[in-house]
């Protein structure tokens, strides 16, 4: 600012002489130290000079400034100038960096499409290897699933030949007990023949008897599959044929003996015959009638045969029993045998109506077992009574309460099959709804005993015949046996359930339902008890199952019985123990 001043008195001093030396002295001086010196020397000009220099002072500005906007826009075209170099430098530079960066990519691309191709390969040459191996491996796998499988067929003609030469030996075992069933049946030492005098068949009978356990027992073993694939070998055929043969030669010496026998009867009948005549005419001379002569004895007395069969009563009671469940039965048909859905629901619902209280049966019962009467007794007089939710009624169907009467009756018998065979103080709680329910619906109470003596024939007692043309299934069914698949259940198992059934009938017999009617007599009461035990001492005893039975029933109700008969049941005791019991030697049970 200070050289600006200088500057313009300098060009005040020298504007004052003239004006084109004023230009020449503005333009040839530029040093500030003459200027001031002009300055003190030189006089102040006047006012109208002062506004020319003024003029010129913004003039010379105005110039200043239009050359300062000149080089600012020079300086600017030049710094835009070197901004679009360095901006075209940098494009240009990230253009080769992204080219660089593409090139290096696709170069990273190639080498990783080379490294595949280069793994395909080799997984591909790998897998080509397995296949291969595959081939070979399953060529070989079918070679011996191919002998595999013709060895299997092998076997199953080997088995089946097996199988269907077990089956001819078994049904050949079949045919020689059910002969030998049918010969032993014409041994009989206490039916026939018993008027010949000095002949003995206890021996023929007990050999035959001893025969036909053994066959029996060997057809058993092999039905309970003790055997492989339970048939018998060759030599269990052989066996049966020799037992065969000898219990022909036994029928032939018997038959032998009793020839002999009867025509030694003849003889003697003829000399009795010829003695009566000469005695009669003696007792017309004498007075007194001579008695006719005493049969010489033939040894020592034999024990007096028991009977082997029911007494006809007993089997007439039986047979109505038995019809009655029939008709019973019968009865509900269409309602058993209806597919339409209405009548399969009802079906359903009564026997789960049936089924589920007396399930419900237990030694721990205790104030249930009124209920459980309660439900059962509602039920078969027609009120409703509620069952899984559902309200059930018997004359929801015409034939529902014959239904119910049956299947009520059945359920209580498999109770005694199932569980007194396998709890067996629970029979007394079941009793007691059975004495319950028959004092009141006493049809129910013959259908149970219809069902009980089907189950266990000897409980009746009874003891069903081999009847010719019939198959052992058919007999061992007959006997109270299980028979499955032509299989025959266990001897312990069957024990088992004739035992419970037994059980069951003991405890009945002397229980009533306390909070029934007890003006009246028991419906089936300790009286039938001691006929069953009656009549079966004076039936043969069969092995195991007689004194299985007999155990069971006197463990029941042997106090009842000696409370309600006293001394009767004492001797009954002592019978069994002198004469019934030493009878057991040498039977056999051929019902096996």
């Amino acid at each position: 600012m200070c050289s600006l001043r200088g500057f313009l008195h300098e060009f005040l001093i020298v504007y004052s002489v003239t004006d084109s030396t004023c230009m020449l002295a503005l333009q040839g001086s530029s040093d500030p130290g003459v200027l001031e010196v002009n300055q003190e020397v030189l006089p102040i000009p006047p006012v109208s000079k002062m506004a020319k220099v003024e003029g010129c002072i913004q003039m010379y500005e105005e110039i200043y400034r239009m050359k300062g906007r000149e080089r600012l826009r020079q300086r600017q075209e030049q710094q835009e100038q070197m901004v679009r170099a360095a901006y075209d430098m940098a494009r240009e530079q990230l253009k080769r960096f992204d080219e660089m960066k593409e090139l290096k990519r696709r170069q990273e691309i190639q080498e990783l499409r080379e490294v595949m191709e280069k793994s395909l390969k080799e997984t591909q040459g790998q897998q080509e290897k397995l296949k291969e191996e595959h081939r070979h491996r399953a060529k070989i796998l079918n070679l011996k699933l191919r002998e595999a499988e013709q060895q299997r067929q092998r076997q199953e003609e080997q088995e089946r030949l097996r199988r269907e030469e077990g089956q001819e030996r078994l049904r050949r075992l079949y045919s020689i007990q059910e002969e030998l069933l049918q010969l032993n049946q014409q041994i009989d030492p206490n039916y026939k023949h018993k008027d010949l005098p000095k002949i003995d068949l206890s021996a023929y009978s007990n050999r035959g008897n001893q025969i036909c356990g053994l066959v029996s027992g060997l057809i058993r073993t092999t039905s309970h599959g003790s055997l492989p694939r339970g048939f018998p070998s060759q030599m269990d055929v052989a066996n049966t044929e020799q037992a065969l043969k000898e219990m022909r030669g036994l029928i032939s010496s018997m038959q032998q003996e009793i020839a002999a026998a009867v025509e030694e009867k003849k003889r003697k009948d003829e000399q009795e015959k010829k003695q009566k005549q000469e005695e009669l005419l003696k007792k017309q001379q004498a007075e007194a009638q001579t008695p006719a002569p005493a049969q010489p004895s033939g040894g020592k007395q034999q024990k007096k045969a028991l009977s082997v069969k029911a007494g006809e009563g007993t089997m007439k009671w039986y047979q109505q029993l038995q019809d009655a469940a029939a008709q019973c039965a019968a009865a509900f048909s269409a309602m058993s045998h209806s597919k339409d859905s209405e009548v399969k629901k009802i079906r359903m619902e009564l026997q789960k109506a049936v089924t589920i209280p007396v399930s419900q049966i237990s030694t721990i019962a205790g104030s249930q077992l009124r209920q459980i009467f309660d439900k059962l007794n509602n039920l078969l007089s027609g009120k409703p009574v509620q069952s899984v939710g559902e309200t059930v009624l018997v004359t929801q169907h015409p034939q529902g309460l014959d239904f119910v009467h049956y299947k009520l009756a059945e359920k209580f018998v498999k109770q005694g099959e199932e569980e007194v065979a396998s709890h067996r103080e629970s029979a007394f709680p079941i009793a007691l709804v059975i004495s319950g329910i028959w004092e009141v619906h006493p049809r129910v109470g013959e259908l149970f005993l219809a069902h009980l003596h089907k189950k266990c024939p000897y409980s009746v007692p009874f003891y069903p015949a081999y009847k010719e043309g019939a198959s052992m299934e058919e007999y061992q069914r007959m006997l109270g046996y299980l028979v499955q698949d032509s299989k025959m259940e266990e001897e312990d198992h069957f024990l088992k359930r004739m035992s419970g059934l037994i059980r069951l009938y003991a405890a009945l017999i002397q229980l009533r339902w306390p909070y029934g009617n007890k003006q009246g007599a028991h419906p089936h009461g300790l009286s039938y008890g001691w006929c069953w035990l009656a009549q079966m001492l004076n039936m043969e005893p069969l092995v195991v199952v007689t004194a299985t039975l007999l155990y069971d029933f006197l463990e029941v109700c042997g106090h009842a019985l000696m409370k309600q008969y006293h001394c009767q049941f004492w001797k009954l005791l002592l019978l069994m123990q002198e004469n019934y019991i030493p009878r057991y030697d040498g039977c056999v049970w051929d019902g096996k």
